[in-house]
């Protein structure tokens, strides 16, 4: 093998790699208490890049995390109570996702993935989730202003 092609494979092997290596994890904690009041993911709103994973970890058994809302060909995802999820997300656009039993008291999330494409259906299956919640409404429709 010449210098040249050898330098090229190495290259090569290098770019794919570095796609690899720039993909992040995120964490969102399933609290019972937050910065945003009382049942809540924390961060609410969560913007990241295409191919990053997101690991949603559980305070205590009570809560588990459940999408609602993907993209078109999106992940979706259904935790058990007290189970700490890894999704990767691939798909832009605009991901809602709850806590079953805390849904009332407006247990709710939001991540961007790349660009907001189905902003506007993430809107409207917000207004239909708050219709269930006794408390915090609003919540799920300030994340969703974050979006851009």
């Amino acid at each position: 093998m010449s210098f040249s092609t050898l330098t090229k494979t190495t290259l090569i092997g290098l770019s794919l790699m570095s796609g690899v290596a720039l993909a992040a994890d995120h964490r969102v904690a399933m609290l019972n208490q937050g910065a945003d009041g009382a049942m809540v993911f924390e961060p609410g709103y969560l913007a990241v890049a295409p191919g990053d994973t997101v690991t949603f970890v559980p305070t205590d058994s009570g809560h588990n995390t459940v999408s609602v809302l993907s993209p078109d060909q999106g992940t979706t995802w259904r935790g058990d109570f007290g189970e700490a999820v890894t999704v990767t997300l691939n798909q832009e656009g605009v991901y809602l996702y709850q806590c079953d039993p805390h849904l009332p008291l407006g247990m709710v999330g939001v991540i961007q993935v790349g660009k907001g494409t189905n902003l506007e259906d993430a809107r409207a299956q917000a207004a239909k989730l708050e219709e269930g919640m006794a408390m915090n409404q609003g919540r799920l429709e300030h994340y969703l202003d974050q979006v851009h």
